[in-house]
């Protein structure tokens, strides 16, 4: 490592690989939103994500395969099921459905909670948040219940479900490959978990009737690239890489940047309507992640 790398590292306790995994899923992901919304013009929400993670998972297998790494074990397959089945097939397909009847500054706005609900569930391993984490779980928690009061909530219960559904699913995922079912090393096991979630929403797409329209709008497809090289092969390796080598508030910090891009592009690359009752309930969110994040950095190593 360099020395420049090595302040770096000093200045701000992160390595530059971790840093740019961050600005990764900060900034990409808060994008990725309005490019699902802008791919639903077209392509149905199963479909399009699972073609989209089969094919970023073709790609990154293919490309570890040639350079010499093997292919991962058969335990290793089927947690790569489990994992994939529950952040892709359940959190992924579940904000595609979502987004076709609340738009997607609003659905982001929502998935701020996953630091709360990861906090949650490591509960279970005996990791108890401190004060501050409290503070901001019960902030969290009544933001997003003044969130699901909104106009663009409240219009579509279908939607509020989906994005429950999939906030629910990609927390748990994101839990149980860090402490239960780990993946293969490296991005062999983020492209086993791409082939593996993209198939089960593949199956989702079948099961709900899904048809490759005749006519896709060249919109829809750019969207649909943006999603397979930025939010897969970039975004969600990132995220993969921080869940294997950071804490898991860490890992999810993403979600208190998200809002705001995807809100700020959705409002003027959309045409988005966003109520002040909506922005209030998505402060109040922020507020409480960014409280459990600090209460976290300020926490004694467990």
């Amino acid at each position: 490592m360099t020395s420049s790398a090595l302040t770096l590292k000093t200045a701000s306790g992160l390595s530059p690989k971790l840093m740019l995994c961050l600005a990764a899923t900060w900034l990409v992901w808060g994008s990725t939103y309005l490019a699902i919304k802008l791919a639903l013009t077209s392509l149905p929400p199963f479909l399009q994500m699972g073609s989209r993670f089969l094919v970023a998972g073709v790609l990154l297998a293919g490309w570890m395969r040639w350079r010499g790494v093997p292919w991962p074990s058969r335990r290793q397959w089927l947690h790569a099921l489990v994992i994939g089945g529950l952040m892709l097939g359940g959190g992924m397909g579940g904000t595609a459905t979502a987004e076709q009847t609340v738009g997607s500054g609003l659905v982001v706005a929502f998935i701020a909670v996953m630091p709360l609900m990861i906090a949650g569930l490591n509960l279970l391993w005996g990791e108890k948040p401190g004060r501050l984490e409290s503070l901001g779980i019960a902030f969290g928690l009544v933001g997003v219940l003044l969130l699901t009061q909104g106009q663009g909530f409240g219009a579509s219960p279908l939607g509020l479900v989906a994005i429950s559904v999939a906030c629910a699913s990609w927390a748990v995922g994101s839990v149980l490959s860090q402490r239960v079912w780990p993946l293969a090393p490296g991005p062999m096991g983020f492209a086993s978990e791409m082939l593996a979630g993209g198939a089960v929403l593949m199956g989702l797409s079948l099961a709900n009737g899904e048809a490759l329209p005749a006519h896709v709008e060249p919109q829809a497809l750019w969207a649909w690239a943006y999603l397979v090289v930025f939010g897969s092969l970039v975004a969600f390796n990132a995220y993969m890489v921080l869940l294997a080598e950071a804490s898991a508030g860490l890992a999810s910090s993403y979600s208190f940047v998200n809002p705001v891009i995807a809100m700020l592009l959705g409002v003027t690359l959309a045409g988005e309507q966003i109520s002040g009752h909506e922005w209030l309930a998505a402060g109040i969110v922020l507020v409480g992640v960014v409280l459990l994040l600090v209460g976290r950095a300020r926490a004694p190593s467990r």
